[in-house]
């Protein structure tokens, strides 16, 4: 009766083992998972301070020409972090559709556009702050 008893006992012991390894793993993959999407957030939120920068830059063009390329750069900077960060299909879909936006922009603005068209940016941003809000 001892013998089963102590049987029994390892048993419990090793099931709470087991159970304790696969909440903990469970965890930090959740954990992991909550950090990237906050991340995400917060990248999201820098690209849509940029956008906003980038359309004051273009009704500022005459006086400083040089602040439509840096609203730019900022941009891709933000965006380049976000890929880093990420591996999920929606985020990173957006964030190529924010890229193609950004060049079209670029390219406008190279090619004498005082007044490039910014709607696709400013969508291309909304929809990737869309995917990344948790």
């Amino acid at each position: 009766m001892a013998a089963s008893r102590r049987r029994r006992s390892r048993r419990i012991t090793i099931a709470a083992a087991v159970a304790a390894v696969a909440l903990t793993a469970g965890l930090a993959t959740g954990c992991d998972a909550v950090s990237k999407a906050l991340d995400c957030v917060q990248t999201a939120e820098a690209v849509a301070d940029s956008v906003t920068d980038l359309q004051q830059a273009v009704e500022n063009a005459s006086n400083d020409p040089t602040q439509i390329d840096e609203a730019l750069a900022a941009i891709d900077q933000n965006l380049d972090e976000i890929g880093d960060k990420t591996d999920n299909a929606d985020v990173n879909k957006a964030v190529d559709h924010l890229n193609a936006a950004v060049s079209n922009v670029r390219t406008a603005v190279k090619n004498g556009d005082e007044t490039p068209d910014l709607s696709p940016v400013t969508d291309a941003a909304g929809e990737l702050t869309k995917v990344c809000t948790p």
